[in-house]
Formats: C-alpha cells, sequence, structure tokens
C-alpha cells in the first residue's frame, strides 16, 4: 500500500475540507440570495404599489382642483369621473412607466375596481376589461428554499402583489404589480454564475496554497529550530499559549516541540501580567475625558489614549509611534502651547490653546510633565476641554439653584394649603347656616367656592412639578421614541388634518435617557404643535447628529409665537391656549435638563415655530 507524505496528507486534507466548506456555505449563499432577491422584488413591487396608489390620489386632487366633478353620485357616474382623472393626468402614467424602468422584475402596473375591470394598465389590451387575481407573491417569499428554486426554474408564471385603496371611505379598488417568474430568474442567475466561478477559484486556489504553504512549512525544520533557540534566549517574543503538537515523531519534530514547551513556560506567566496590566490600562485610559500623550525621551508617542481623539482630529492609533513635530507640526493651534522646541518636549504648568473643530472653535488646556527616571526621560502631555468643564460647573450650579428655588417653592404652597383647606371648612360651615332665601349671600358664597376650588387646583399643579423625578437612565434609540410618540399623536393630526413629515436616519448613535420622561416631552412638543394649527398644516420631526449630541427638531407651519411671548414660553402656568394649563412646556424643560440636555427655539410670526433639543450620545 502506497503511503502518502505528510505535505500530500495536509494538502489533500485542506482541499478537501474547502470543499467541504465551500460547497456548504455555497448552499447558504444560494438559498440566502433567492430568498433576498425575492424578498427585495417583493418589497420593491410593494413600494411601487404605494407610490402609484399616491400618484393616482394626485391625479384626483388635480381633478377637483381644476373643477371637474362626477357627473352624477351614481357609483356608474363615479367610476367614469375616476377613469377620466386617471387618463388625463400625465404624472400617473409616467409613475407606471418609471416602475416598468426601474425594476428589471416588474411584469405590469395595472389599477382596478373593485370588479376587476382595469382602469389603469401599462398592457394597454387588458384595458376595460376583467383582470384575473393572480397569486401573491408574498407567499413566494414565505416558502422553502426548493420551492422557490422550482418556481423560478419552472414554467414561466406571473406574480402580483396588490394594494387595495378607497373613495369616499367605501372600497373601489386596487393597485397591482405584477412581477413574472422569468424576470426573477434573469436576476438571479448572474449572481448564480459569479458564485459558481468564485466556488471553483477558491477551490483551486485553496489547493495550490495549501500544498505550496504545507511545503513551505514542513521542509526548514533548522530554521525553525534555530528561530526557537532565539526565542528561549528572549530575543524574540512568539505567541503565547504554543504547547508541544510534534511529540512522537522524528528527531527535528521532537526537538521542536521540546523547545516549544520551554518557551511556553518561560512566557506563560509574563504574558498573564502583561496582558492584566494592558486590560487594566485601556479601562483607566478609556475612563478619561482629558487627552493623554506619553512621548519618549526622543519625542515619539508610545501612548495615545482614546479621548486625544476628540484634540486632535483622528484615532487615537494613528499617531503611535510618530515623533511630536509630526503629531503637533508648524501652525497647529497647540504647537505653540507645548513650547515645543525641535524635538524636544519641556515642563509646561497650564497653557491654553483654541483649537478648531466642525462643531466651532474649543478651547484646549494643555500641560506638560516631564519625568525622569535612572536616566530615563519621559513626557506627558495633558489636554483638557475648557469648554466642556466651565459647562458642567454652570449646569452644576443651575442645578443647585433649581434645588433650592423648588425647596423653598414647595414650602410656599404647603403653607398655601393649609389656609385653602381652613377657608373651605368654613365656608361649608356658612352655607349650612346661611338662610336659604338669601340669593345675594348665596351667590357671593358659590363665587367664593369657585375661586377656591380653581387656587386649590393651581396649587396641586404646582406641588406635581416640583415634586423630585426619579430619572431611569436606559440605552435608548430617539429614532424609536419619536415613531412612538407619531403613531400615539395620530388620531389628533388625522382630526386636525395635519400632514406629518419625518427624517429619522438610522445611523444617529443611542442616548441614555429616562424613555419615559423623554417621551413625554416631545409628546408635549408634538401635541402643542398640532394645536398651533387647528386648520391644517404640516408637523415636521427631524433627528440628526450634532457632534456629541443628538438633535431633535419639531416644527408646525402654525400662526408662531409673538415676540412678546418668547422669553416666558418656559414659564410655569404660562398659556395663551384657552383652557391650557401652562404646565407642559415648563414639565418639557425640566426633563430636558435632568438628561444634560438643552431646549431652544426659533418661531416667525405667521410661518411657525421649531423646536430643537439637544440630547448627549451614549458614547
Amino acid at each position: 500500500m502506497m503511503r502518502l507524505r505528510l505535505q500530500t496528507k495536509l494538502t489533500l486534507s485542506t482541499a478537501l475540507l474547502t470543499l467541504a466548506v465551500v460547497a456548504s456555505l455555497s448552499a447558504v449563499y444560494v438559498a440566502r440570495l433567492t430568498s433576498l432577491v425575492i424578498r427585495e422584488a417583493n418589497e420593491r413591487a410593494g413600494f411601487f404599489t404605494k407610490l402609484v396608489f399616491l400618484q393616482a390620489q394626485h391625479a384626483l386632487s388635480d381633478a377637483a382642483a381644476q373643477g371637474r366633478r362626477p357627473d352624477s353620485d351614481s357609483p356608474q357616474g363615479v367610476h367614469e369621473y375616476v377613469l377620466r382623472a386617471f387618463d388625463q393626468n400625465p404624472g400617473l402614467a409616467s409613475v407606471i412607466d418609471a416602475a416598468l424602468g426601474y425594476s428589471q422584475t416588474i411584469y405590469e402596473v395595472t389599477i382596478v375596481d373593485h370588479d376587476g375591470v382595469a382602469l389603469v394598465s401599462s398592457d394597454s389590451s387588458v384595458l376595460g376589461r376583467p383582470v384575473l387575481r393572480r397569486t401573491s407573491l408574498d407567499n413566494l417569499a414565505r416558502s422553502g428554499f426548493f420551492h422557490q428554486v422550482l418556481v423560478l426554474y419552472g414554467p414561466p408564471r406571473v406574480y402580483e402583489v396588490s394594494f387595495a385603496f378607497n373613495l369616499n371611505r367605501e372600497p373601489f379598488g386596487e393597485v397591482r404589480v405584477g412581477l413574472s417568474s422569468v424576470l426573477l430568474r434573469a436576476e438571479i442567475s448572474p449572481a448564480l454564475r459569479s458564485a459558481g466561478l468564485v466556488v471553483l477559484g477558491a477551490l483551486i486556489v485553496s489547493t495550490l496554497l495549501a500544498g505550496v504553504v504545507s511545503g513551505f512549512m514542513l521542509a526548514p525544520l533548522t530554521t525553525i529550530s534555530a528561530q526557537l533557540d532565539r526565542i528561549s534566549a528572549g530575543q524574540y517574543d512568539p505567541s503565547p499559549g504554543q504547547v508541544p503538537i510534534f511529540e512522537g515523531g522524528g528527531d527535528e519534530l521532537r526537538q521542536v516541540s521540546q523547545k516549544i514547551s520551554q518557551v511556553g513556560q518561560q512566557l506563560r506567566g509574563v504574558h498573564e501580567i502583561f496582558t492584566t496590566m494592558r486590560e487594566n490600562l485601556n479601562q483607566v485610559m478609556a475612563g478619561l475625558e482629558d487627552g493623554l500623550l506619553l512621548f519618549t525621551s526622543d519625542a515619539r508617542a508610545v501612548m495615545v489614549s482614546p479621548a486625544a481623539q476628540k484634540f486632535l482630529g483622528a484615532p487615537s492609533d494613528q499617531f503611535l509611534g510618530r515623533c511630536a513635530p509630526d503629531i503637533f507640526p508648524p501652525g497647529h493651534p497647540l504647537r505653540h502651547a507645548l513650547q515645543l522646541d525641535g524635538d524636544g518636549l519641556h515642563p509646561v504648568a497650564a497653557a491654553e490653546a483654541e483649537v478648531p473643530t466642525p462643531e466651532g472653535p474649543k478651547r484646549v488646556g494643555v500641560s506638560v510633565q516631564v519625568i525622569a527616571e535612572k536616566g530615563t526621560r519621559m513626557a506627558l502631555v495633558t489636554l483638557r476641554d475648557l469648554d466642556s468643564l466651565e459647562r458642567i460647573d454652570t449646569q452644576l450650579q443651575v442645578a443647585e439653584r433649581l434645588s433650592s428655588i423648588t425647596r423653598v417653592t414647595a414650602g410656599v404652597a404647603h403653607e398655601f394649603k393649609n389656609p385653602l383647606n381652613s377657608m373651605r371648612l368654613w365656608l361649608e360651615t356658612l352655607k349650612e347656616a346661611l338662610p336659604k332665601n338669601q340669593e345675594l349671600p348665596k351667590q357671593a358664597l358659590e363665587v367664593l367656592d369657585n375661586e377656591i376650588d380653581r387656587l386649590d387646583s393651581v396649587v396641586k399643579r404646582f406641588l406635581t412639578f416640583t415634586r423630585p423625578v426619579e430619572v431611569r437612565l436606559e440605552e435608548t434609540q430617539l429614532a424609536d421614541i419619536l415613531k412612538e410618540v407619531l403613531n400615539v399623536a395620530r388620531p389628533q393630526l388625522d382630526r386636525a388634518k395635519v400632514q406629518s413629515a419625518t427624517l429619522l436616519p438610522a445611523d444617529v448613535p443611542p442616548v441614555n435617557v429616562d424613555r419615559q420622561l423623554i417621551k413625554q416631552a416631545i409628546q408635549n412638543l408634538v401635541l402643542n404643535a398640532v394645536e398651533a394649527m387647528p386648520d391644517g398644516g404640516k408637523l415636521s420631526v427631524a433627528l440628526s447628529r450634532r457632534g456629541d449630541m443628538a438633535e431633535i427638531a419639531i416644527g408646525d407651519t402654525g400662526a408662531g409665537i409673538p415676540a412678546e411671548h418668547r422669553a416666558r414660553i418656559f414659564q410655569l402656568f404660562f398659556t395663551t391656549r384657552p383652557g391650557g394649563s401652562g404646565i407642559g412646556l415648563a414639565d418639557t424643560f425640566r426633563f430636558i435638563q435632568l438628561h444634560n440636555g438643552s431646549i431652544d427655539f426659533n418661531s416667525e410670526v405667521g410661518r411657525g415655530t421649531t423646536f430643537r433639543i439637544e440630547l448627549p450620545l451614549a458614547l
């Protein structure tokens, strides 16, 4: 029996393993690709059904705006009116043609009435004729892989995606988009052929590489032995965790195994200590707000903290190993503050510089500490964000003042509460003692009763506002909160005939907030915007990133806020709306402040108002 060489065994084993892995991955790839193409075709078709429906709505709106009306209110009159509006609207035909041109899988676009008769179609032969319903593409998208392959590579079939719509709150018809299995197969086939070529190429390349690599690894055993001798002498650092894997083989392999074992024993403890120290240092560095750079005696950076990125404008890894003059070249705003002279760094107790950033100029505090010990000289550069420190100090002062005011006002409110209760008791006593035929005193008592109720309600609301709020922070996507608020406010939007426009990108990082408090703050702004547009209008909601902050913009096209009211808009109990409590915007302001955020607005009388909220990102 022929015995195979070790190199041949390794080559064949690698080739067979590669074949098995590639075959498995290819099968998974084909399945996912087929399912993905069908799902994307289904989603595109669904998108175009809605797009055609919207254009059809515009066609009816245009016809109404031009003064055209149905000849009669009968179903036949309405049917003919809709048909004329669709035929006379060039935009509808353009949308249908765009759908056919954009998607290579769409076979036909048709609008039918509730009886299935074609009103508008990309296939002129079916106009005015009943169109049979086809199998839904969604059924094919949910079916198994083998069924999908049988359909795509079987006899030609047409599937459809439909969107039913109403007219005058009554079912009227559907938008149907037909997709051909032949077109779907044509879209998948090039990718499958490419995948087959990639699989074949990968198999050939992996076989060749396996042969070359195995030969290269097994041949130079003497070289490997010499390298391991240097490793044992401490002249080279191998990767940790190596164990004897060739014991029992030939002399060279046994020698390699012994040397690897020796090196592993020597380096295991060192590696564990070094790994622990590195992890601890990384954790400490990651938690620092100040940027730290450690330079050797030749001014070469050997340590750069992650926070240095916000001062230097590039990832910290890019500065490792570079000299100080390269990191702070001539003209750099920090070079003068560092007193950089040639290649050396000198002690700097405290200096200040202004660094331009995408968010505007930033004041940076700079200090340099020179450490000299046992003939080794190193310099530690510290960069500190002075604007952030001042902002934090200001917020602490404001919070302290607000806390003091809250304690004082809460006590005043309680002092009001006790006399009100006494007045209420004596008022009830007077009511019982008053003769029934005394109309004027009775009327006066009723007025006093109502005014006491009103004052009691104000005190209760004030106590509620001044009560401390427990903030439960959690990592949250603001886009999800905005969608929830809009869904809750949808009935009010529909009743007020307010259209909404949203811009909620998915790439805005999350924030650490109390979900319920922020949701309430946003909901207050949205409902105020709707109430500012009693005759209809447009509500715009946008989310964006501004440096380390997430910004929410909520705008309306209402009457705007008069200039004389803008300074008082966030004051407690201030309101210009009849029946308003004057607490909503005050609560919103307080909730945003509790999250170290900010809220502002701009308004133009007659054109509308836009509120902007900024919250720190969870970075």
